[in-house]
């Protein structure tokens, strides 16, 4: 749907890790975040609730001669061990209704390892003026401080950090 090249503001961000660490690539899609971030040397585990999604991820993988865990799970099943990413990409997740973005984000903010990174892109209400995309639900898009709340930051895990983005 989207491709196969990552998400720009992903590429433009990834260098806050180094090869070799361990990357988790939320509501992944059909992997052209994950498999990118392989290819760049990081260890990547993923996960979507779209079995036909992972399907075409795992063929990317292939494709591209890298390895990813992939996983088919919704954000609630997924199993978020505590302090083992270095860093957690959510690349416009907004299917998430304030609820499940609350429950998703402390998961997200208790899987990375101190000092690692949260490399967050989404949309603000004003997207709704712009009516390009992006979802058409006001309770779904960001305010910054809500995330700031939420999202990793010095007083809430030891040197855990965020880059947000918001359009």
């Amino acid at each position: 749907m989207f491709g196969t090249e990552p998400n720009e503001w992903l590429r433009s961000h990834a260098g806050v890790w180094k090869p070799g660490e361990r990357i988790l690539s939320v509501a992944d899609g059909e992997g052209r975040n994950s498999v990118w971030l392989a290819r760049q040397g990081l260890q990547v585990d993923a996960f979507d609730v779209s079995e036909v999604g992972i399907a075409k991820a795992r063929a990317l993988a292939s494709s591209q001669g890298v390895a990813v865990n992939f996983t088919v799970s919704d954000c609630d099943a997924f199993p978020w061990p505590e302090a083992a990413y270095d860093g957690v990409v959510a690349i416009i997740i907004q299917f998430a209704d304030p609820p499940l973005r609350e429950r998703l984000f402390q998961h997200m903010r208790r899987s990375l390892k101190p000092g690692g990174f949260l490399v967050l892109q989404g949309y603000t209400p004003k997207q709704l003026d712009y009516k390009t995309g992006g979802p058409g639900v006001a309770s779904h898009l960001y305010r910054t401080r809500p995330i700031r709340n939420v999202a990793p930051g010095p007083s809430r895990r030891a040197g855990a950090r965020v880059r947000l983005d918001a359009a």
